[in-house]
């Protein structure tokens, strides 16, 4: 199991909370977003998604990782 924590840009309510973290639990991933300090901090098993995939989750719903 890896964690890593990740700048994401764009967020600001409640909506964007669950978007970031729904899209990243579809992948099989946890995520748990601190809005005040604009990051997600993930969960997931290396074998089975990779950062990448999570990074482009994130983005597919219209953040930025940075």
């Amino acid at each position: 199991m890896s964690s890593v924590t990740l700048k994401v840009e764009g967020m600001s309510c409640s909506h964007c909370v669950n978007a970031v973290e729904g899209a990243v639990k579809k992948l099989g991933a946890s995520a748990k977003v601190d809005l005040a300090a604009h990051s997600v901090a993930v969960d997931f098993d290396e074998v089975k998604v990779s950062l990448d995939a999570i990074k482009n989750a994130i983005e597919d719903q219209g953040y930025d990782v940075v």
